[in-house]
């Protein structure tokens, strides 16, 4: 397999990544045959996966505009993926533009494409760095030269979490995050689960068989589950919903029904 020019040397090319493979959902390049083969097998059995990660950003988006209203001009995006259109720093500094941004992926040509992007761009800057690795982030030199922690952030934590297997703790891993914000911070989320999907979850089980496949495990949570996640923050109206209920800006019923797979939500630390 050739290596394209933009692909960072190192990296497998072989191996599928899951934020090559969202990124292909999204209608994105910078993914390799295997990223889309892997996508092709899972939407084999969820032809409305696109769908859900369109729905993942259109979420992103609002939760984006929601903290700026609120005051908040930082933001700190964990497993942030391959920058496409109307990422998060657009979004923010079209609403504020002064609004600061750190990306942070585990993912090379994620980081890769996002310094290319972001490059001239003071207020922004892209990480490698992993989730189940908090401290790393919080103790990184780029994310503390752009953030300050001593004031409100906005953590975002889009399409990540079901990628965190159990035993990585993701639950201390999302609280240590916590705890190193300021007050009226914010935390938004999504997470995939087996609730809300339109197909019975055996047929999505088929999905979830893929990624264990490519040795990236996707973790189907309870609703239940999933709000643990806000532990120390009150909940924003209206509240841990499907992706198309939160504070949406046309009506839901409109919406495919593949995207009232799995919840989000935005919480608020006192």
């Amino acid at each position: 397999m050739e290596r394209p020019a933009w692909a960072p040397q190192g990296i497998d090319i072989t191996m599928p990544s899951v934020s090559r493979i969202y990124d292909y959902y999204l209608g994105g390049s910078h993914n390799f045959e295997v990223d889309r083969d892997a996508a092709r097998r899972a939407m084999e059995f969820m032809p409305g996966l696109p769908k859900i990660m369109q729905a993942n950003r259109a979420f992103m988006r609002r939760a984006v505009r929601f903290a700026v209203d609120e005051g908040i001009t930082q933001f700190l995006d964990i497993g942030s993926g391959i920058p496409t259109f109307g990422n998060v720093h657009e979004i923010a500094q079209q609403a504020h533009p002064d609004a600061r941004v750190a990306y942070v992926d585990h993912d090379a040509v994620a980081v890769a494409h996002g310094r290319a992007v972001l490059e001239g761009d003071e207020k922004a800057v892209a990480v490698a760095g992993d989730l189940r690795k908090p401290r790393d982030i919080l103790g990184s030199s780029e994310v503390n030269g752009l953030l300050d922690l001593d004031r409100p952030v906005a953590l975002l934590l889009v399409a990540v979490l079901h990628f965190v297997e159990d035993a990585y703790d993701p639950y201390t891993a999302v609280a240590e995050l916590r705890d190193a914000l300021a007050p009226g911070s914010v935390i938004a989320l999504t997470h995939a689960s087996y609730e809300g999907m339109p197909i019975p979850a055996e047929q999505a089980g088929q999905v979830v068989g893929v990624y264990k496949d490519i040795r990236n495990p996707l973790i189907m949570r309870s609703r239940e589950e999933i709000a643990r996640f806000f532990e120390g923050y009150d909940m924003v109206e209206p509240g841990l919903v499907p992706m198309p209920r939160w504070r949406p800006d046309t009506a839901p019923e409109e919406e495919d029904p593949y995207t009232f797979s799995g919840f989000a939500g935005v919480g608020r630390r006192a």
